[in-house]
C-alpha cells in the first residue's frame, strides 16, 4: 500500500469514500426482481457491495457512505449484519436512503444527482477529498494510491481508467490523456467507429504504462471511480444541474479545472449484465483470472454465516467452488459455483453453472418447504437464485436453444437459464 501519510496528518483520514448502490438494475434482471444490484450475491457467499466495501476498508478509508435507492431493505439488513466498523479501524458506515424532507419526497434522478441531494450530508465531516464509488463492480484496488496520486498531482478530479480492447471499448467512457496522465478528452460510449478513432492510445502511451497490449488499437476507459476535491465537487453539482457522473460531471469538470488519470492495471469488472454477470462469476474458479478472493492483506469481506464447511459425498469435483455450508451428494460438478446451504441430491450434474446458495434450509414459514436440488437431475449454463426447490429429475439445458425467455420462475438471457428466487420446479421437469 502507498505512504499516504502528508506532512503531518494520514491523508485518508481527510477522505469520504461514497458508494452509489442506487441503480435498478434492470439489465441484471431477474436476479433484480427484488432486489437491487448490490445485494445481488456473488462467488458462493458475498453480496456485489462487499467488493466496493472492501476495497475502501483495506485502503485505510474510515469515512464510508452508501447511497441506496430500490430495494434498500435487503441492502440494509446486509450492511447492519455485516459491518461493524469499530472493528475496522474505528471507522463508520452511513447508509443513506431516499426520504421525505421539507417540500416532498427525495428520490435520486442519476449518480450525480444522488450526491447533490446529500451533499449538505456528505460535508458535514471535516475532509478534503470524496472518492465515488460505483456499488456493481469487481476490482482489486489499493484505493488509498489512489488518493495520494490525485493530492500529488494537485487535481479537482482524478478518473481511475484502464485499458481495454477495442470489443469493450464502445460500451465505455473513454478518455485521451497525456504524457503527464492529464485528461485531454472524454466521450461516454463512442457512437461509431470514427469517434472510437479518436480514442485509440497512442504508442507512447502504451510504452510509457508498460501495457502487455496485443493487437492494437486499445483505449482507455473509465472505471467509473473518482477522486473530487471537496471543494470541487461541491462547486461542479452546485454549478452543473445534470444528473449522471459519467454522462454529464466529467465533461463539465474536463472544461472547468484539472482532471488526470490513474491507470490501474489489474482486474476490474462492471457487472451490468446478467452474461457479464455469469461469466464473472465462473472466472472464480480458475486461479489465474478473475477478482482474487485468496488475497489476506486485502480479504473481501462480507456476513459471518456462521456455517461449517461443505460436506460432499462420492462428488466428482471439478473446477468448482464449494461454500460453506453445502451438502452435496451429487455425481458430478464441473466448472460451477455452489452457494451457502445448497443441497444437492444424488445422481445430480451441474455444468458450467452459478447457485447463488440459500438464505435457510427450509422455509422460515413452512419448514416442510426445503430449498434443495432433487436426485438425478441434469443442470448446465445456468444461473440458480436464492431458495429455489428443483424436484427429482428435473433437466435445465435451454434444450430448444432460446437466447431470451420469459416464464413463470424461468428466464433465459443470452442464452444463459436463471431461475428466479423463491421458485419451485416440479419432478420430471424440462426446459
Amino acid at each position: 500500500m502507498a505512504s499516504i501519510r502528508k506532512k503531518g496528518f494520514n491523508l485518508t483520514d481527510r477522505v469520504a469514500c461514497v458508494i452509489l448502490a442506487g441503480g435498478q438494475g434492470t439489465r441484471l434482471f431477474p436476479l433484480t426482481k427484488n432486489r437491487c444490484k448490490p445485494a445481488v450475491c456473488f462467488g458462493g457467499k458475498y453480496r456485489l457491495i462487499d467488493v466496493p466495501i472492501s476495497n475502501s476498508l483495506n485502503s485505510n478509508m474510515k469515512h464510508v457512505f452508501v447511497i441506496s435507492q430500490y430495494f434498500s431493505a435487503g441492502l440494509n439488513r446486509h450492511l447492519q449484519e455485516t459491518y461493524h466498523l469499530d472493528q475496522f479501524q474505528g471507522g463508520s458506515l452511513v447508509l443513506i436512503n431516499p426520504e421525505t424532507r421539507p417540500g416532498g419526497r427525495v428520490w435520486y434522478e442519476g449518480t450525480a444527482d444522488s450526491v447533490r441531494k446529500n451533499i449538505d450530508l456528505l460535508t458535514k465531516l471535516p475532509v478534503d477529498y470524496f472518492l465515488i464509488l460505483s456499488g456493481d463492480q469487481l476490482y482489486n484496488m489499493d484505493l488509498a494510491s489512489m488518493v495520494l496520486f490525485a493530492h500529488e498531482r494537485n487535481s479537482d478530479l482524478t478518473v481511475a481508467v484502464i485499458p481495454v480492447e477495442h470489443v469493450e471499448a464502445p460500451r465505455l467512457g473513454l478518455l485521451n490523456v497525456d504524457r503527464e496522465a492529464n485528461i485531454l478528452d472524454f466521450c461516454e460510449k463512442p457512437a461509431n467507429e470514427e469517434l472510437l478513432k479518436r480514442f485509440e492510445m497512442p504508442d507512447h502511451i502504451l510504452k510509457k504504462g508498460g501495457f502487455f497490449c496485443a493487437d492494437p488499437p486499445w483505449f482507455l476507459a473509465s472505471m467509473g471511480i473518482y477522486v473530487f476535491k471537496k471543494e470541487a465537487l461541491i462547486d461542479l453539482l452546485a454549478q452543473d444541474g445534470q444528473n449522471d457522473f459519467g454522462k454529464h460531471m466529467i465533461p463539465t469538470q474536463l472544461k472547468r479545472g484539472r482532471a488526470t488519470a490513474f491507470i490501474h492495471l489489474g482486474y476490474w469488472k462492471d457487472i451490468g449484465t446478467i452474461s457479464s454477470f455469469y461469466r464473472a462469476n465462473l472466472s472464480l474458479t480458475t486461479h489465474s483470472s478473475g477478482l482474487n478472493l485468496y488475497n489476506e492483506v486485502f480479504p473481501i469481506y462480507t456476513h459471518n454465516h456462521y456455517l461449517p464447511g461443505a460436506r460432499i459425498a462420492q462428488t466428482e469435483v471439478n473446477d468448482s467452488i464449494i461454500s460453506d455450508g453445502a451438502i452435496v451428494e451429487a455425481q458430478r460438478i464441473d466448472h460451477s459455483i455452489i452457494g451457502v446451504r445448497n443441497v444437492i441430491k444424488s445422481g445430480t450434474e451441474i455444468h458450467d453453472s452459478v447457485l447463488l446458495g440459500n438464505e435457510y434450509y427450509s422455509s422460515p414459514s413452512d419448514p416442510s418447504r426445503c430449498y434443495t436440488i432433487g436426485k438425478n437431475c441434469h443442470i448446465e449454463k445456468a444461473i440458480i437464485d436464492e431458495n429455489v426447490i428443483i424436484g427429482n429429475n428435473v433437466k435445465l439445458t435451454n434444450e430448444n436453444g432460446h437466447t431470451h425467455y420469459d416464464g413463470d420462475g424461468i428466464f433465459v438471457r443470452d442464452g444463459i437459464t436463471v431461475i428466479s428466487n423463491g421458485t419451485t420446479i416440479p419432478d420430471n421437469f424440462s426446459f
